[in-house]
Protein backbone atom coordinates (compact mmCIF):
# COMPACT_ATOMS: atom_id res chain seq x y z
CA UNK A 1 0.00 0.00 0.00
CA UNK A 2 1.18 3.19 -0.86
CA UNK A 3 2.20 5.76 2.14
CA UNK A 4 -0.37 8.80 3.07
CA UNK A 5 0.52 12.07 2.30
CA UNK A 6 0.14 12.64 5.66
CA UNK A 7 2.84 9.80 6.19
CA UNK A 8 4.88 11.01 3.55
CA UNK A 9 5.32 14.84 4.79
CA UNK A 10 5.59 13.18 8.79
CA UNK A 11 8.55 10.99 7.07
CA UNK A 12 10.61 13.78 5.47
CA UNK A 13 10.14 16.26 9.13
CA UNK A 14 11.18 13.61 11.06
CA UNK A 15 14.38 13.41 8.08
CA UNK A 16 15.42 16.57 9.13
CA UNK A 17 16.75 17.89 13.00
CA UNK A 18 14.65 19.99 15.63
CA UNK A 19 14.26 23.32 14.37
CA UNK A 20 13.68 22.60 10.89
CA UNK A 21 10.76 25.00 9.47
CA UNK A 22 8.65 24.62 6.15
CA UNK A 23 5.84 26.14 4.56
CA UNK A 24 2.70 23.56 2.79
CA UNK A 25 5.04 24.20 -0.61
CA UNK A 26 7.68 21.91 0.56
CA UNK A 27 5.63 19.03 0.22
CA UNK A 28 3.06 19.87 -2.79
CA UNK A 29 4.95 17.40 -4.84
CA UNK A 30 3.42 14.62 -2.55
CA UNK A 31 -0.32 15.50 -3.17
CA UNK A 32 -2.70 18.39 -4.04
CA UNK A 33 -2.41 21.78 -1.74
CA UNK A 34 -5.81 20.71 0.17
CA UNK A 35 -4.46 17.26 0.85
CA UNK A 36 -0.78 19.08 2.29
CA UNK A 37 -3.13 21.63 4.40
CA UNK A 38 -5.16 18.57 5.90
CA UNK A 39 -1.96 16.61 6.92
CA UNK A 40 -0.15 19.83 8.50
CA UNK A 41 -3.13 20.69 10.38
CA UNK A 42 -3.81 17.20 11.97
CA UNK A 43 0.12 17.21 12.52
CA UNK A 44 -0.19 20.44 14.39
CA UNK A 45 -3.10 19.55 16.41
CA UNK A 46 -1.16 16.16 17.37
CA UNK A 47 1.29 18.48 18.76
CA UNK A 48 4.21 17.16 16.25
CA UNK A 49 4.59 20.15 14.16
CA UNK A 50 3.99 23.91 15.40
CA UNK A 51 2.52 26.61 13.56
CA UNK A 52 4.87 29.31 13.89
CA UNK A 53 2.65 32.38 12.03
CA UNK A 54 0.10 32.04 9.00
CA UNK A 55 1.33 29.50 6.61
CA UNK A 56 4.99 28.72 8.25
CA UNK A 57 5.18 25.85 10.56
CA UNK A 58 8.60 24.47 11.97
CA UNK A 59 9.45 20.72 13.59
CA UNK A 60 9.70 22.26 17.24
CA UNK A 61 13.15 21.74 19.31
CA UNK A 62 12.65 21.17 22.40
CA UNK A 63 14.85 21.30 25.67
CA UNK A 64 14.95 18.54 28.29
CA UNK A 65 16.74 20.79 30.60
CA UNK A 66 13.86 23.18 30.90
CA UNK A 67 11.12 20.66 29.65
CA UNK A 68 9.65 22.77 27.41
CA UNK A 69 9.85 23.30 23.82
CA UNK A 70 12.52 26.09 22.96
CA UNK A 71 11.06 28.84 20.38
CA UNK A 72 11.47 28.99 16.55
CA UNK A 73 14.80 28.86 14.85
CA UNK A 74 15.21 32.31 12.83
CA UNK A 75 17.59 31.26 10.50
CA UNK A 76 15.49 27.97 9.55
CA UNK A 77 12.07 29.96 9.01
CA UNK A 78 14.58 32.61 6.74
CA UNK A 79 15.64 29.63 5.03
CA UNK A 80 11.70 28.49 4.71
CA UNK A 81 10.38 31.52 3.34
CA UNK A 82 13.46 31.83 0.87
CA UNK A 83 12.25 28.25 -0.83
CA UNK A 84 8.83 29.24 -0.77
CA UNK A 85 9.63 32.20 -2.61
CA UNK A 86 11.90 31.34 -4.47
CA UNK A 87 14.28 34.19 -2.98
CA UNK A 88 18.19 34.09 -2.81
CA UNK A 89 19.07 35.34 0.84
CA UNK A 90 22.02 35.73 3.14
CA UNK A 91 22.45 36.40 6.78
CA UNK A 92 22.86 40.21 8.30
CA UNK A 93 25.47 41.07 10.77
CA UNK A 94 23.34 40.13 13.73
CA UNK A 95 22.47 36.75 12.34
CA UNK A 96 25.35 35.56 11.09
CA UNK A 97 27.55 36.57 14.35
CA UNK A 98 24.80 34.55 16.56
CA UNK A 99 24.57 31.25 13.86
CA UNK A 100 28.45 31.05 14.43
CA UNK A 101 28.83 31.67 18.31
CA UNK A 102 30.35 35.03 18.24
CA UNK A 103 27.49 36.90 20.17
CA UNK A 104 25.52 35.88 22.83
CA UNK A 105 23.29 38.40 22.43
CA UNK A 106 19.67 37.84 20.81
CA UNK A 107 18.40 40.43 18.46
CA UNK A 108 15.01 41.77 18.84
CA UNK A 109 15.31 41.99 14.91
CA UNK A 110 17.12 39.64 12.62
CA UNK A 111 17.99 41.34 8.94
CA UNK A 112 18.77 38.87 5.76
CA UNK A 113 19.45 40.29 2.53
CA UNK A 114 17.33 39.09 -0.51
CA UNK A 115 16.61 39.43 -3.98
CA UNK A 116 12.91 39.35 -3.25
CA UNK A 117 10.80 42.59 -2.12
CA UNK A 118 11.42 43.99 1.22
CA UNK A 119 9.49 41.55 3.75
CA UNK A 120 9.21 41.81 7.41
CA UNK A 121 7.72 39.33 9.72
CA UNK A 122 6.81 38.93 13.53
CA UNK A 123 7.48 35.56 15.23
CA UNK A 124 7.40 35.59 18.81
CA UNK A 125 8.97 38.79 20.21
CA UNK A 126 11.70 38.26 17.12
CA UNK A 127 11.34 40.36 14.56
CA UNK A 128 12.28 39.15 10.85
CA UNK A 129 13.09 41.32 8.24
CA UNK A 130 14.00 40.64 4.59
CA UNK A 131 15.83 43.76 2.82
CA UNK A 132 16.00 43.67 -1.29
CA UNK A 133 19.72 44.18 -2.03
CA UNK A 134 21.85 43.58 -5.36
CA UNK A 135 23.55 40.36 -3.20
CA UNK A 136 26.76 40.89 -5.08
CA UNK A 137 29.19 38.97 -2.41
CA UNK A 138 26.48 36.88 -1.91
CA UNK A 139 26.49 34.35 -4.55
CA UNK A 140 28.65 31.70 -3.33
CA UNK A 141 27.82 27.94 -3.49
CA UNK A 142 28.11 27.23 0.41
CA UNK A 143 25.64 28.81 2.70
CA UNK A 144 28.19 28.73 5.21
CA UNK A 145 30.61 31.26 3.16
CA UNK A 146 28.10 34.47 3.02
CA UNK A 147 27.62 33.93 6.74
CA UNK A 148 31.79 33.38 7.40
CA UNK A 149 32.12 36.98 5.22
CA UNK A 150 29.30 38.47 7.18
CA UNK A 151 30.59 37.63 10.39
CA UNK A 152 33.70 38.87 9.57
CA UNK A 153 32.75 42.12 7.68
CA UNK A 154 30.38 42.82 10.72
CA UNK A 155 33.41 42.92 13.79
CA UNK A 156 36.12 44.33 11.41
CA UNK A 157 40.25 44.12 11.10
CA UNK A 158 40.28 45.66 14.39
CA UNK A 159 37.44 42.74 16.13
CA UNK A 160 39.38 39.79 14.34
CA UNK A 161 41.53 38.08 17.22
CA UNK A 162 42.60 34.53 17.47
CA UNK A 163 39.54 33.29 19.54
CA UNK A 164 37.24 34.91 16.80
CA UNK A 165 39.33 32.77 14.11
CA UNK A 166 39.00 29.86 16.33
CA UNK A 167 35.52 29.78 16.50
CA UNK A 168 34.96 30.23 13.28
CA UNK A 169 37.14 27.50 12.20
CA UNK A 170 35.49 25.37 14.42
CA UNK A 171 31.91 26.37 13.47
CA UNK A 172 33.11 25.59 10.30
CA UNK A 173 34.72 22.01 11.23
CA UNK A 174 37.50 20.42 8.79
CA UNK A 175 35.85 19.02 5.91
CA UNK A 176 34.28 22.55 4.91
CA UNK A 177 37.27 24.98 5.24
CA UNK A 178 39.31 23.81 1.79
CA UNK A 179 35.53 24.46 0.21
CA UNK A 180 35.21 27.80 1.83
CA UNK A 181 38.53 28.75 0.80
CA UNK A 182 38.08 28.44 -2.75
CA UNK A 183 34.51 29.57 -2.38
CA UNK A 184 35.64 33.02 -1.06
CA UNK A 185 38.34 33.54 -3.58
CA UNK A 186 36.38 36.13 -5.03
CA UNK A 187 36.70 38.14 -2.11
CA UNK A 188 39.64 40.24 -2.66
CA UNK A 189 39.99 42.49 0.23
CA UNK A 190 41.05 42.10 3.56
CA UNK A 191 37.57 40.02 4.26
CA UNK A 192 39.90 37.08 2.23
CA UNK A 193 43.11 37.34 3.69
CA UNK A 194 40.96 36.71 7.04
CA UNK A 195 39.44 33.74 5.65
CA UNK A 196 42.52 32.49 3.93
CA UNK A 197 44.14 32.36 7.44
CA UNK A 198 41.35 30.96 9.24
CA UNK A 199 40.81 28.02 6.48
CA UNK A 200 44.73 27.13 6.05
CA UNK A 201 45.45 26.77 9.44
CA UNK A 202 42.56 24.83 10.23
CA UNK A 203 43.02 22.14 6.74
CA UNK A 204 44.55 18.89 7.14
CA UNK A 205 48.10 18.24 5.63
CA UNK A 206 46.66 15.83 2.80
CA UNK A 207 44.09 18.21 2.05
CA UNK A 208 46.40 21.07 1.12
CA UNK A 209 48.20 18.74 -1.19
CA UNK A 210 45.15 17.75 -3.35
Amino acid sequence: MSQTVEGQILARIYGHRRGWAFSPKDFLHLGSRKAVDVALIRLTNAGTIRRVIRGMYDYPRFSDFLNQQLGPDIHQISLAFARKFGWSIQAGSAAALNLIGLSTQVPSQYVYYSNGPDRKYIIGKTALKFEKTALKETRFRMEETGIVVQAIKALGQKGITNDVRRTIREWLGPNKLSKVLKDAERITDWVYAEIKEICTEGIPTESTNG
